[in-house]
């Protein structure tokens, strides 16, 4: 039987690595695992509501399966949800056969300071606060924290307080939003 725990904020990854960075293998295995289970499950999720915000591989000795989804609606999402969404996922897997071994599943909404994972994200989420990662340095840096200026083509705009900048979506190692007092007062608004 799988055991539930539900997450609070573990890190994660915005999308595989590009060609040419380092990854380890490790790493590289967690990767295309969860874009097999993300496969597998993203037709029924759809059909019931749902959309996937992340899924994710972490540790090593434990491992956990970690799904963040939200609701196609944008209302919130309830723990009742999340547990459904557990065993609905958990029958598939198990039928499936996608990780072998014993495994934490944990599905959880994105939260408030939630991560960045698709394009969309950033269009939807502009205006905010966010903190973006890139995997190779740019002008020096690889971590970045400014206003979402939303997409343009296949870069992310963000103003910053050095500037504004376009960062290529193919870089991108992590981006979430940074809790603050408009988010919040956003979330507690109409669906987002």
């Amino acid at each position: 039987m799988t055991k539930i725990r539900w997450a609070n904020s573990p890190p994660f990854l915005l999308s595989p690595a590009s060609p040419g960075v380092n990854v380890r293998v490790e790493d590289r295995l967690g990767l295309d695992r969860a874009a097999a289970v993300e496969r597998l499950i993203a037709p029924s999720l759809a059909a019931t509501g749902y959309e996937i915000v992340r899924v994710l591989f972490m540790g090593h000795h434990r491992p956990v399966l970690q799904i963040m989804i939200e609701r196609t609606d944008r209302s919130p999402l309830s723990v009742e949800e999340c547990a459904r969404v557990s065993r609905s996922v958990s029958a598939l897997l198990d039928v499936e056969e996608l990780v072998a071994g014993s495994y934490t599943l944990e599905v959880s909404s994105p939260g408030i300071d939630r991560p960045l994972t698709r394009p969309e994200h950033f269009a939807r989420f502009a205006g905010f606060e966010a903190k973006l990662e890139t995997r190779t340095a740019v002008d020096g840096r690889k971590r970045f924290r400014g206003r979402l200026m939303g997409i343009e083509g296949d870069r992310v705009r963000l103003a910053t307080p050095e500037g504004e900048l376009a960062l290529a979506l193919t870089d991108l190692q992590r981006a979430k939003l940074v809790l603050t007092d408009e988010l919040i007062a956003a979330a507690a608004g109409p669906a987002h």
